[in-house]
């Protein structure tokens, strides 16, 4: 499989993309990123393009690509309304119709959240419905993945500082937090490997919730 992967640096973007590179039908991934990644791959191969409002622009080098895996986006918690309602739902938008135009049997993978609602009082849970609502009306097949908390891998960390503290307080007890509430958590390798395990399926379900994003994350034997 040839993979779009986007928000390669962030908290769930460094755990999607060590899934991939280590999972042996995916021959090739492109990171559609702002900037240089710190890190080299032979399957890795780097689309840049500052504002991913502009898309469009790059809509012929997003041509081939099997599935895209949507992993950019902004902290609810400190985002004023407008900026990541920009963030959410704009921008998301934006890649997903260059990918969509370029690749008409692709199929789009977004990373949501639990409880996300269009109607939900709480403004992260209403933007991120409305994104999942208009991805949904596009002409190819579109996953909305809904983990809860999302807590690191090994090898993988949060850019937040905030966050790595209260990641390094939780590790000790992040295998069972997973292990036994697990429609509340999960991880960000996890994610990857269920968003794999999705793409390779005929047929995926349009939405996926916590607990199953679990079950078919489990690491290989």
């Amino acid at each position: 499989m040839h993979i779009l992967l986007t928000g390669a640096t962030g908290l769930l973007g460094q755990g999607v993309l060590n899934a991939c590179l280590a999972a042996p039908d995916v021959a090739r991934i492109t990171v559609l990123a702002r900037r240089p990644l710190d890190r080299t791959d032979t399957k890795v191969g780097v689309v840049l393009l500052e504002d991913f409002s502009q898309a469009a622009s790059v809509q012929s080098q997003l041509a081939g690509i099997d599935a895209a895996f949507y992993c950019a986006g902004a902290p609810p918690i400190g985002t004023a309304e407008k900026e990541y309602r920009r963030v959410t739902f704009e921008l998301t938008l934006a890649v997903a119709r260059a990918y969509a135009a370029a690749n008409p049997q692709g199929r789009f993978f977004y990373i949501s959240g639990a409880n996300t609602d269009p109607e939900s009082r709480l403004m992260p849970l209403r933007i991120k419905g409305e994104t999942e609502d208009a991805l949904q009306r596009l002409p190819i097949t579109t996953v909305m993945l809904r983990p809860g908390g999302i807590l690191p891998e090994e090898g993988t960390h949060s850019p937040h500082g905030v966050m790595r503290m209260f990641h390094a307080l939780a590790s000790p007890l992040q295998g069972m937090i997973v292990k036994n509430v697990p429609g509340a958590a999960t991880t960000n390798g996890a994610i990857g490997r269920a968003m794999i395990a999705l793409a390779r399926s005929p047929s995926p379900p349009a939405i996926v919730e916590n607990r199953e994003i679990n079950q078919l994350g489990q690491p290989a034997a």
